[in-house]
């Protein structure tokens, strides 16, 4: 019998207050914000949007504040038809803002978030058969405190999925519980990895040999690396006028997971992952610009997978 959910997202949501500029001005500078928008943010929040967009069917286990950001950033979800049956409103809480300042040329931003002051998110005794509702679990960088619970509460079959960002506590762990340990090429510089002498494919080989499970490294602009059965293989993103890059991560996180739901080989499911998190980059805000189904195969059926190196270099 199919599960419910495609997905289960876990993590984190924000009210993203996007602004535009023609140049991000240095210190003791000005420029005119040319445009601006709100949207719902957090990885969370965007990588459930992304699923939904692309037809999966998707629930989203986090937290809201008590606030009109967080009505937004719900009704939001919505829109999106994300599950929010499992989006808990935190009574006298601040939903917290990221203020994402896009430089118009480039596409590229500048972001500057408030900490959040929500509470972690809890699984309770009766998150168990949400945990088994769903063939996929994509967890957000920030929950790795769940890695224990998760693995104890999940069925043996489904797919756990992890948004690597940066290192945290309990990120060795989450190394070895993941099926598919999905950081971005900054985590590889990371102090915790005796990895600064070497090159970036030799830190993806090094990287690889740590975990349990399946690696692949997200590149921005440049696509997607992942070592497979000896072979470094590489996926270039695809060519596309750039309007703002504000959650592409979290779209790719999002393609992956729904892919690997769908039963996805690795090859076509960083293909499609890396199609999508292209595409979403041509609107301004993480979610605007996310394809369809459609548009994301066709999309993905054209990038070319290239070997780059052995997988097996000794170092």
């Amino acid at each position: 019998m199919p599960k419910p959910y495609d997905v289960l997202v876990i993590g984190r949501n924000c009210l993203d207050i996007i602004w535009s500029v023609e140049r991000f001005p240095a210190e003791n500078q000005k420029a005119p914000l040319s445009f601006a928008c709100r949207e719902g943010g957090g990885q969370g929040g965007t990588s459930a949007c992304c699923v939904s967009a692309l037809d999966g069917r998707v629930a989203l286990k986090g937290l809201v504040g008590g606030d009109a950001e967080g009505d937004f950033c719900r009704r939001r979800l919505q829109d999106f038809n994300v599950s929010t049956r499992h989006l808990q409103r935190v009574k006298n809480a601040k939903t917290p803002t990221a203020q994402i300042f896009v430089t118009r040329v480039s596409g590229r931003r500048t972001i500057l978030y408030e900490p959040s002051s929500l509470p972690k998110i809890r699984l309770d005794a009766g998150d168990d058969q949400l945990l088994q509702a769903a063939t996929v679990i994509l967890l957000d960088p920030e929950t790795t405190y769940l890695v224990d619970r998760v693995t104890a509460l999940k069925s043996p079959q489904t797919v756990l999925v992890y948004d690597g960002e940066r290192w945290r506590e309990n990120v060795d762990r989450m190394m070895q519980a993941a099926d598919y340990f999905i950081p971005s090429s900054d985590f590889l510089d990371t102090p915790q990895l005796p990895f600064n002498h070497l090159s970036r494919t030799q830190k993806i080989i090094g990287l690889q040999k740590k975990i349990k499970g399946q690696l692949v490294v997200t590149a921005g602009s440049k696509g997607a690396f992942f070592p497979h059965q000896g072979t470094l293989y590489h996926v270039a993103a695809p060519s596309i006028t750039v309007v703002d890059s504000t959650g592409a991560g979290d779209n790719f996180h999002g393609a992956f997971a729904l892919a690997a739901a769908r039963g996805f080989d690795l090859f076509r499911s960083v293909r499609f992952a890396v199609a999508v998190a292209s595409l979403s980059c041509r609107a301004f805000g993480g979610r605007n610009a996310l394809p369809s189904l459609q548009q994301a195969l066709e999309t993905a059926g054209k990038l070319q997978i290239e070997a780059i190196a052995s997988a097996s270099v000794a170092f």
